[in-house]
């Protein structure tokens, strides 16, 4: 049969061979899942640290972080990044908090997600507006709230993770770089796939499709044409 694409493709093989592969990879993705379980519990018993008051700004004016919470008594803050004066935010901040459309699942732990960034609230907002956004925006830009969270201004993305007793909040968790990847399923997803993220980084065998990193990411201009309030279908 003549092959279709211009791209090597994997060996082809009987059903019981691939079958042996196939539970060879099982044991190494059983024993991942097992050492993720087992980071999961260190997490929870990290220690945890106190914070200031602070006062960020919401569509609605100043609140203060205690408030972000809603009630709840946990609370996960993506830190997104934000450039002064620039019409179009990080393409991969953009598009991987674009992916977060419905997060009532977090509501019986008792928890919420939302959107932090230094840029001034009503730019922010527009912003959100633009790339159809559907998480909650609050904005840092009159707080040191996201410098001393590890997302300075002019700095990078983050995720931080909050324990709220009463008024008193508390830091439990940070992350940013490649330690976002697990709050994402695209990447999830593209893994699965025999290509993989064909970005040049990555471990594949020869003939492999190639591209520069980031090469299949979305640019923010994407994002807004396929769900701003232009998109059509």
């Amino acid at each position: 049969m003549q092959s279709t694409t211009q791209n090597a493709l994997p060996p082809v093989v009987d059903a019981d061979a691939w079958r042996r592969e196939l539970a060879e990879l099982r044991v190494r993705e059983k024993a991942a899942t097992r050492e993720l379980d087992a980071i999961a519990a260190q997490r929870r018993r990290l220690p945890m640290v106190e914070l200031p008051g602070y006062t960020l700004v919401g569509k609605d004016g100043p609140v203060r972080l205690a408030d972000v919470f809603e009630g709840r008594t946990q609370l996960i803050v993506y830190n997104h990044m934000w450039f002064e004066g620039k019409e179009w935010q990080c393409p991969g901040c953009t598009g991987f908090t674009a992916q977060f459309d419905r997060l009532e699942f977090l509501d019986p732990y008792d928890a919420r997600f939302v959107i932090v960034t230094q840029g001034p609230i009503d730019e922010a907002l527009a912003y959100k507006e633009k790339v159809a956004n559907r998480m909650e925006w609050y904005s840092t830009a009159d707080s040191p709230f996201g410098a001393d969270m590890d997302a300075p201004p002019g700095g990078g993305f983050a995720v931080n993770v909050f324990l709220r007793d009463g008024d008193t909040v508390y830091r439990t968790w940070h992350t940013n770089g490649r330690g976002t990847e697990r709050l994402s399923y695209e990447f999830g997803l593209i893994d699965l796939l025999p290509y993989g993220r064909r970005e040049e980084w990555q471990d594949s065998p020869e003939g492999w499709p190639r591209t520069p990193t980031y090469d299949g990411w979305f640019s923010s201009q994407k994002v807004a044409e396929l769900y701003g309030p232009g998109a059509t279908g």
